[in-house]
């Protein structure tokens, strides 16, 4: 199957890349579904919402704070390097992430397609202004704008739509597809779920790296039981200098 890998790859004319929490729990930080998902230890409705910020936003910093340490004290993976190597090397057009660490983007990637925003941005409530994030806030007090409106981690949560114009420039990226990479995603999530089936419904060849069967897998042309770091560069060659 790896051999299949290699030579769907290098046969590619648009090749994209969408990535999950699987890729990221390779440098250790906790996926948000299956056996040590952070939804098990914590109700997403009391965390992720906008209904929480409004009702207790000193919580949900608090807890943001947390993940933002975890998140950027971890290091970009096998996987992250590999895939960067990928576009280094000009055969990678366009990565798209479910994931909102910037860890593709330190092993190397630009213009990575953020799904579900990043933690390294927070987004004012009142003005809609965006303020980099380069180390988790002390909290409390809570982080305010210049304009003195709240500040608020600059992700996708719960019952939030994916900002239109990402969502479109990854639609259009899936639709120019011959070949897609699904890696550690549980392809549960809408509407990134659904970028892989454009890609089948325009002619493409979709690729499923994963250690666990998903509902994406019966219909993938390939499926590879494996970690992504260990199928993208151990086996390929590929994140290497």
């Amino acid at each position: 199957m790896l051999q299949e890998l290699k030579a769907c790859i290098e046969k590619a004319q648009h090749l994209t890349v969408l990535t999950g929490a699987g890729v990221s729990a390779e440098s250790g930080i906790p996926t948000f579904r299956g056996g040590d998902g952070l939804w098990n230890r914590y109700r997403p409705e009391e965390l992720a919402t906008p209904e929480a910020f409004s009702r207790d936003p000193e919580t949900v910093w608090r807890w943001y704070a947390w993940r933002m340490e975890r998140v950027f004290s971890a290091q970009p993976n096998p996987a992250h390097l590999g895939f960067a190597k990928l576009q280094e090397m000009g055969r990678l057009a366009c990565l798209i992430t479910q994931n909102v660490d910037d860890l593709h983007e330190r092993a190397g990637s630009r213009d990575v397609l953020h799904l579900h925003g990043t933690l390294r941005q927070m987004r004012c409530v009142a003005c809609g202004s965006r303020i980099p994030v380069h180390r988790p806030p002390e909290v409390p007090p809570l982080p305010v704008c210049a304009c003195g409106g709240l500040l608020r981690p600059d992700v996708v949560w719960f019952g939030e739509s994916l900002s239109p114009d990402v969502l479109q420039l990854a639609f259009d990226e899936a639709s120019r597809s011959d070949v897609m990479i699904v890696a550690g995603t549980s392809a549960v999530v809408h509407p990134a779920a659904s970028l892989p089936l454009e890609v089948k419904r325009h002619g493409g060849t979709v690729i499923e790296i994963n250690p666990d069967a998903t509902p994406l897998s019966s219909m993938a042309d390939l499926s590879i039981r494996m970690p992504a770091g260990m199928a993208i560069t151990e086996n390929l060659g590929l994140g290497q200098s």
